[in-house]
């Protein structure tokens, strides 16, 4: 899911490509051959001035959005033993549909019921970026935040609240351009409801 820094300064060319680190398995060169094709197939001239370079900026431009940035997964000990919720809302987040491979995006709302372990906030933003660059579907994602948070913190609860528009509905089948998906995910003492889990939005 990431770039190998070798194959950056011929194809890459974003001012952020320094973020983009980890084990490579985007092949870019393959990946603009491949683009270079589909212009063709798609009936267009890919000698066209306005075309040269675009299985460059296609190539490119999937990389940066299937890559997450590199973060560690610092946890925090509860000293002072808070049990109440912390909730990070509205963090915003795209992903492509592994079905049409078009963008889907909005925000997430991310909290957990603290047990021995406390994250940085900042941490909760990063978990949802990791999850979303990759080709995706919302109910799966949403699904792999709550059970990292489970798997990292070991909480007393989890809940994760995401709501995005997906370009396959806005742009083509039945174009209903500004609908909304939300879908929700709610672990130990978040399933059962109550004034806690009445701050995530409903």
């Amino acid at each position: 899911m990431s770039i190998s820094s070798a194959s950056l300064p011929d194809l890459l060319t974003y001012d952020d490509a320094e973020s983009l680190v980890g084990p490579s398995s985007i092949d870019l060169p393959r990946a603009q051959a491949a683009i270079a094709e589909f212009l063709r197939a798609l009936g267009r001239d890919e000698t066209d001035p306005h075309l040269l370079d675009t299985p460059r900026r296609v190539a490119a431009a999937y990389a940066e959005m299937l890559t997450p940035r590199e973060t560690t997964w610092t946890t925090f000990p509860n000293d002072d033993g808070y049990q109440g919720l912390v909730l990070v809302k509205d963090i915003p987040f795209h992903s492509l549909c592994q079905h049409h491979l078009l963008p889907f995006r909005g925000v997430a709302h991310v909290g957990y019921l603290p047990g021995d372990r406390l994250f940085g906030l900042s941490k909760m933003a990063r978990g949802v970026e990791l999850f979303s660059r990759d080709l995706q579907v919302q109910e799966r994602l949403t699904q792999q935040v709550a059970d990292w948070l489970e798997d990292t913190l070991a909480p007393r609860g989890v809940g994760v609240v995401m709501e995005a528009e997906h370009m396959c509905m806005s742009l083509r089948g039945v174009q209903t351009s500004g609908t909304t998906t939300r879908t929700s995910v709610f672990t130990g003492l978040l399933s059962q409801g109550g004034p806690l889990r009445g701050q995530f939005p409903q």
